[in-house]
């Protein structure tokens, strides 16, 4: 199960050169359900993705580097690039309720950040995502100053609606 929330981004964060980098490609095959490719720096899989915004099912598959290209050949409108830069959050801050129910183990968690950069068409657009290991926990979540919009809801945002467009979300 994925549980994220997605957010569009206000400003960059200081020191994004200090952070990991992956370089992404990825192309659907089909957008319901949502079955796509993607080559992530030298690493090849395809991704079943169910139905949904904040929690959704995934299951991801290996593929090898030829098999990608072939079902490359085969997707449906756009091949989405992207560089993803992965970026911790200290000390995540939740709403008041929430942490009443987990007290101390707030000091526990770890989240990170995926920060997409997305290249033309579809640039300037840059989107920020955040995984969960609970609805609880992402519904709880208090966004980072960077952040801008929350759009996890809005269907214009999810790359498999993006790869059947010309430009980003406006």
């Amino acid at each position: 199960m994925e549980i994220e929330r997605k957010f569009t981004v206000a400003k960059l964060p200081d020191n994004l050169e200090s952070y990991p980098c992956h370089i992404i490609e990825q192309a659907y095959l089909n957008t319901d359900p949502v079955v796509r490719i993607r080559r992530e720096d030298d690493t090849y899989y395809m991704t079943y993705k169910g139905k949904g915004f904040l929690a959704r099912e995934e299951y991801n598959l290996p593929l090898n580097e030829e098999s990608y290209y072939h079902l490359r050949e085969k997707a449906d409108g756009n091949v989405i690039s992207k560089k993803r830069y992965v970026i911790p959050i200290d000390k995540p801050v939740f709403d008041m309720t929430y942490l009443s129910s987990v007290g101390e183990k707030v000091d526990q968690i770890s989240l990170s950040v995926e920060l997409d950069i997305f290249e033309p068409p579809f640039a300037p657009l840059m989107i920020a995502e955040v995984e969960f290991p609970d609805r609880d926990m992402a519904e709880a979540f208090q966004p980072l100053d960077w952040f801008g919009q929350d759009v996890t809801g809005d269907p214009d945002y999810h790359n498999s609606n993006l790869s059947r467009r010309e430009t980003g979300p406006s």
